[in-house]
């Protein structure tokens, strides 16, 4: 019996992860690709005419709201692997799904393996609670800390039982910022940014007697292109703002 394949548009067609998503949906059977975008093209009228079922935004954090927007205001659900998104635009976003009855997914991260170490995380940090995290992006990356150490923190610091050792009263950094920026539960993330890295996160516990490294490295952008296909299969199964890829696997 044949299925009626997912008619796909994605924006940031000529990005790194973009020009990824446009070979993985073209080579999927149950996908269609019936637009790709760029800054240039106007995303209402584009939608009107291509008709997709799935937006997959993967532009700049600038436009990300704007092509959010123009999707569920189309009841076009959109799978969204861009960062810069605020908590009051997370708002706007859950009021637009209820308004349109359309499900979005924000999705820090593609890769099923960093997604799998971000549950770890939160799983070790129920009896580990001393935790920092460094994350490794290529040079060209304009944000940071990542998308991805920051909803890592977010998830320890809800799973997180115990209290962290508060530093020496005395502590100081010679160099600002030596210690790392904090997020969620007053956690370090120390970003680097250098030639060589695709995307990378170490996850560090530290215990009595003991040190505990969670660690996954993305050596190819190909690594996102699973998760990416997989949202889009079960986007029309989702229903209002969901964040993070775990809540769908």
């Amino acid at each position: 019996m044949s299925v009626t394949p997912i008619r796909v548009a994605i924006a940031g067609a000529r990005g790194r992860m973009g020009t990824e998503a446009v070979k993985a949906v073209s080579g999927a059977e149950d996908m269609v690709l019936v637009a790709t975008l760029t800054r240039d093209d106007n995303i209402t009228e584009t939608l009107k005419s291509a008709k997709p079922d799935v937006l997959v935004e993967l532009t700049t954090p600038e436009s990300v709201m704007t092509n959010i927007r123009a999707a569920l205001q189309q009841r076009v659900t959109p799978i969204v692997g861009t960062t810069g998104i605020t908590d009051d635009d997370l708002e706007e976003i859950r009021t637009l799904c209820a308004a349109q009855e359309t499900g979005c997914l924000i999705a820090p991260n593609f890769a099923l393996g960093a997604v799998l170490l971000m549950q770890f995380a939160a799983t070790a940090a129920r009896y580990l609670p001393d935790v920092e995290i460094i994350e490794m992006h290529h040079e060209r990356k304009k944000d940071a800390p990542s998308g991805t150490a920051a909803r890592t923190a977010e998830m320890i610091a809800v799973a997180r039982e115990g209290t962290p050792i508060a530093p020496p009263a005395d502590a100081f950094e010679s160099c600002a910022g030596a210690r790392g920026g904090r997020a969620a539960g007053d956690i370090p993330i120390h970003s680097i940014r250098l030639p060589g890295f695709v995307a990378s996160q170490e996850v560090i516990f530290g215990g009595q007697g003991q040190r505990l490294s969670l660690r996954h490295d993305s050596i190819d952008r190909l690594s996102f292109m699973p998760g990416t296909l997989l949202a889009i299969r079960r986007a029309s199964a989702l229903q209002g703002l969901v964040i993070g890829l775990e809540n769908i696997l």
